[in-house]
């Protein structure tokens, strides 16, 4: 084992998205609600549905070729698998070792991480700590949800604010001219019950009781939530900035977990961060949950707003209740990422 600490960087992104489109009009027709409401309140147009049989396994390998490809490494040189991820594809094994199998990665470990909607960032953390005390090399992180598993399509607040999707990074160690600069990460668990899934653990584990009580879908506090996400997320944002010594003016994009807009627009408006630098697709797909975060780094690269040299934070929050930025000086060229 190395002993020196080394810093890590991503060296491929890539990510996957299902096909079927769902409009707010789908919901005007199965609850009370309005597209005009929807989208003023959460700035989502559509999210995307995985098709009956698919599984986070299936997206999240989907991208993990992708970011493969787009590092050009091969599974076979991947050491560790860390899949973020609260809708796997069973309670066990790892949803991240059933990916390992699919694409081969024969010398990988493999687990997986819940950390809710901050789940990408607190993967890339653990990532970097493998890569910086030489434990490993190469290490694919991969942020799935399919949030549509567990949403309740009869209850107004939350079926219209969740989507599916998955992204995937390949992190390896980096020089002087990128990497990650700095990470934090946080948790309040007096919050816990404000975001859960209440029924299918230990605590209450799965009954026919269960089930027609609808304890099985996801349950949130939304106004209570909300408030936590304007606070956090500038919060953490600023932390990570001066752990390594930048200021808002220095970040080339800001790259927040897409939850809803008027979150993203209050915690850009408290960081003093202009809109053009502020990326957004969450009137796409909505809440994606672990790969919320990835995606918007791929489509960044595709776009070309996310250049190589260009310093970008990414910001997450999510159930636990939990939170997590990192700042990261990009070593990709545009041409390097991956489509959908």
């Amino acid at each position: 084992m190395n002993n020196q600490v080394r810093r890590a960087g991503i060296v491929g992104i890539g990510s996957a998205i299902p096909e079927q489109v769902c409009t707010n009009q789908y919901f005007e027709k199965i609850v009370d609600t309005t597209d005009e409401w929807i989208f003023t309140r959460t700035g989502i147009k559509e999210r995307r549905i995985a098709p009956a049989g698919e599984a986070a396994s299936d997206l999240g390998a989907r991208a993990a070729i992708s970011a493969l490809d787009s590092a050009g490494t091969s599974p076979e040189e991947i050491d560790l698998i860390i899949c973020a991820t609260i809708s796997g594809d069973m309670p066990f094994p790892a949803t991240a070792s059933v990916i390992q199998d699919r694409l081969g990665a024969s010398k990988a470990a493999a687990f997986d991480l819940a950390a809710g909607c901050s789940g990408f960032v607190y993967a890339l953390a653990s990532a970097a700590s493998f890569i910086g005390s030489g434990v490993y090399d190469k290490v694919l992180i991969i942020g799935v949800d399919l949030l549509s598993r567990m949403t309740n399509y009869a209850d107004r607040s939350t079926c219209v604010l969740f989507g599916d999707g998955a992204g995937a990074a390949v992190v390896a160690p980096a020089d002087d001219s990128h990497g990650i600069l700095s990470i934090v990460l946080g948790s309040d668990g007096s919050g816990a019950d404000l975001l859960k899934v209440e029924a299918g653990g230990s605590r209450l584990p799965t009954t026919a009781d269960t089930v027609q009580a609808q304890k099985h879908y996801i349950q949130m506090a939304g106004s209570e939530v909300f408030k936590f996400a304007v606070r956090v997320i500038g919060d953490a944002a600023s932390e990570a900035l001066e752990k390594c010594g930048l200021s808002p003016d220095e970040v080339d994009l800001f790259i927040p977990h897409q939850a809803n807009i008027r979150i993203i627009d209050s915690a850009a408006r408290r960081l003093k961060i202009p809109t053009e630098k502020v990326f957004v697709n969450v009137q796409k797909y909505g809440n994606t949950s672990a790969a919320s975060i990835p995606i918007a780094i791929d489509e960044a690269v595709q776009e070309g707003r996310l250049k190589k040299g260009d310093t970008f934070v990414a910001v997450g929050f999510g159930a636990g209740l939990t939170w997590a930025a990192s700042v990261i000086k990009w070593g990709m060229d545009s041409r390097d990422g991956s489509t959908h």
